[in-house]
C-alpha cells in the first residue's frame, strides 16, 4: 500500500539496527517501528478493544518488535510486556473516550502512547521513576486528528506510527534521566482536563477484579471502521434470505449504536474518492455486502459500482436505543430491506461476530506466503501459536523479515 511504501522510505539502514517485517537488511530502531506500525494499519483489519474504542494491537506489537532484537526476552516475557501495554491503554481509554471525544480526536492517537510507553519500559526495565518519566512524555504525544474519514486523507494510516516513534523516544529519554509530570492523568491540565475536559473521577486500577483488558479484545472479520463490522454482518444475514439480486431492493435502513452513527465518516453516503473512505461508511459498507454477498476485501474497491452507488442513496441510518444502551459491551445492529414487491426482510446481531482463529490464519498465511513464501509463512503461524514457550522472542521478528540468515537466528542457534 502507498503509505506503508512512503513509511518504510523513511527508515535508514542500520548495520546494528532491527527488522522491518517483509524487508531485508536492518533499520534504525525507531524508522523500523514508524514503518511496521503504518504497515499494521494499513488494511483496517487490526485489532479492536471497544471500550477505548482503540487499536491497541498496532502501537503495542511494533514496539515488541522494535526492542525484542536488542533485549534478550523470552516469548512469554514478551507476552507479558504486551499484555500490561494493553491493559493501560484500555483502562484509560475506557475511562477517557465517549463518543463526542472520539469524533474530534483519534482513539488509537491519544491513547497509544502510554500503552507503548509501558510496553516498552517492561521489557527494557525501566526503574519505576524512569517508566513514570517515560509514561508522561509519552501523555505529551497524544495526538491524531478525526478529520481523514470526511476527506479519504492517509493520516489515519500514520497515527500508530507516529505513537511508536514518539514513544520510543520517550522510553530513551527517560533513561538519560528526563523527568515528567506524574500527575499527566489527573492533573490541572492532564490528559482528562485537557481532552475531555473533566477531572478524572476514580484511579485507574490495572487488571480490575482479576480480569485482563486484553481479553476484551477482538479482531475484525470486516476490513473496514469497527462501527461497520455488525452493520454487515447483519446486511449478510439479510441478503442470505432473498431469492435473486439486489436490483429487487428499493430501500434499506441499518439501526445501529449512537456511536456508530456519530464517528466521522460512519454515516458517510460519498462521494467515495478513496478506498479508506468506503471502509469507513457504514452504508457503503452495507450496501457492498448486499451487492456481492460476501465481505471482503474487494467491496471497497468497487468505489464506482452504479448498483451500490444506488443502494447508498437509498439507506437510512440511524440510532437505536437499545444498541446504545448496551454498548460498548455490546455492539448490536439491525438491517432492514424493503422489497419492490413490498415485502420486508430483516436480520439482527446483539453483537460483532469477531474474526476466529481460522481466519486469522488463513489471512495470516495469505499474507505473508505472498511475501516470503510458503515455507517461511508456516514458520511464522507456528511460531506465533507457540510464542509463550519460544526462550528468544527476537525469532519473531527476524522470521518476518525476508533476512534468511541474520544475527538473531544465529545467536539462538549458539
Amino acid at each position: 500500500m502507498d503509505w506503508s511504501v512512503q513509511a518504510r522510505r523513511l527508515a535508514t539502514t542500520d548495520r546494528d539496527g532491527v527488522h522491518i517485517i517483509g524487508e531485508k537488511g536492518t533499520y534504525a530502531v525507531q524508522g523500523a517501528a514508524f514503518a511496521n506500525a503504518v504497515s499494521a494499519h494499513g488494511l483496517v483489519r487490526e485489532d479492536m478493544h471497544p471500550g477505548s474504542i482503540c487499536h491497541l494491537g498496532v502501537v503495542v506489537w511494533p514496539m515488541v518488535l522494535a526492542l525484542v532484537e536488542r533485549h534478550r526476552l523470552t516469548g512469554r516475557q514478551a507476552l507479558a510486556a504486551a499484555i500490561v501495554g494493553y491493559e493501560v491503554g484500555a483502562r484509560i481509554g475506557r475511562a477517557l473516550m465517549s463518543s463526542d471525544l472520539a469524533r474530534l480526536f483519534r482513539p488509537t492517537g491519544l491513547i497509544g502512547p502510554y500503552a507503548a510507553a509501558v510496553t516498552g519500559a517492561r521489557i527494557i526495565s525501566l526503574s519505576p521513576d524512569q517508566a513514570v518519566a517515560a509514561f508522561a512524555l509519552a501523555g505529551n504525544c497524544s495526538a491524531g486528528l478525526n478529520e481523514w474519514p470526511y476527506t479519504g486523507g492517509s493520516e489515519m494510516y500514520f497515527h500508530p506510527g507516529f505513537v511508536v516513534q514518539n514513544s520510543l523516544a520517550c522510553l530513551q529519554l527517560a533513561q538519560l534521566g528526563a523527568i515528567a509530570s506524574e500527575s499527566i492523568l489527573e492533573g490541572e491540565a492532564g490528559l482528562f482536563q485537557a481532552y475531555g475536559r473533566v477531572s478524572m473521577a476514580d484511579p485507574i486500577v490495572l487488571f480490575a477484579n482479576g480480569e485482563a483488558e486484553i481479553l476484551s479484545v477482538f479482531n475484525k472479520a470486516v476490513p473496514a471502521c469497527n462501527f461497520a463490522q455488525s452493520p454487515c454482518q447483519a446486511a449478510l444475514k439479510a441478503i442470505g434470505q432473498l431469492r435473486g439480486g439486489s436490483q429487487q431492493i428499493v430501500a434499506v435502513r441499518i439501526d445501529s449504536t449512537l456511536a456508530a452513527v456519530r464517528y466521522p465518516g460512519c454515516s458517510s453516503t460519498g462521494p467515495f474518492n478513496y478506498a479508506l473512505q468506503a471502509k469507513m461508511s457504514i452504508v457503503f459498507g452495507v450496501a457492498a455486502t448486499l451487492v456481492n454477498r460476501d465481505i471482503q476485501e474487494n467491496n471497497y474497491s468497487q468505489l464506482n459500482d452504479a448498483e451500490i452507488l444506488r443502494l447508498v442513496a437509498a439507506t437510512t441510518l440511524r440510532s437505536d436505543g437499545r444498541y446504545t444502551a448496551a454498548f460498548p459491551e455490546k455492539q448490536g445492529a439491525r438491517v432492514t430491506l424493503f422489497l419492490e414487491d413490498g415485502e420486508v426482510l430483516s436480520a439482527e446481531l446483539d453483537d460483532v461476530i469477531e474474526a476466529d482463529a481460522a481466519l486469522i490464519h488463513t489471512r495470516c498465511l495469505e499474507a505473508a506466503r505472498s511475501v516470503m513464501g510458503q515455507r517461511r509463512a508456516q514458520q511464522i503461524v507456528a511460531l506465533v501459536d507457540s510464542f509463550e514457550a519460544e526462550p528468544d522472542a527476537a525469532l519473531l521478528a527476524t522470521l518476518c523479515s525476508k533476512d534468511r540468515n541474520n544475527k538473531n537466528r544465529e545467536r539462538r542457534d549458539q
